[in-house]
């Protein structure tokens, strides 16, 4: 990991790309509590996904929100699309900078959990039947 300051300045630069993707927030017509600070939320997003640790770990870090608020934050950005904005504009920067090399992809989805209540394959015993008539 980088030391305080260089983590600092790699908030600066990611924050400097990708402001003008999120989306503006409602207005609290009814007043409420005032929306957290979108660059302090993107920062704790940022913290847990560079470091691998979990939403929860947020809450021992003073200079973030909550980690409930930025696990919200994160979910909403996600719907909005502005995740897939910021990789697409990322692989456009490496290709101009002639370091995306596309000549070789690998996709590895052992990492996904099964869901429960998930549509099923098919009957096993069906397909069975089938291979054993050929």
């Amino acid at each position: 990991m980088p030391d305080a300051r260089a983590e600092q300045l790699l908030n600066d630069r990611l924050w400097d790309r990708v402001r003008h993707l999120i989306p503006a927030k409602p207005s609290h017509d009814k007043g409420g509590r005032p929306f957290a600070d979108d660059r302090a939320c993107f920062e704790g997003i940022v913290h847990v996904l560079r470091n691998g640790c979990r939403w929860r770990a947020l809450n021992a870090i003073p200079a973030y929100p909550s980690a409930v608020t930025c696990w919200r934050r994160h979910r909403d950005w996600t719907q909005a699309g502005v995740w897939v904005r910021v990789w697409r504009i990322v692989l456009d920067e490496l290709d101009d900078a002639g370091r995306l090399d596309t000549s070789e992809f690998a996709l590895d989805t052992s990492f996904v959990e099964a869901k429960k209540g998930g549509t099923p394959s098919g009957n096993a015993r069906a397909a069975r039947a089938r291979s054993s008539r050929s």
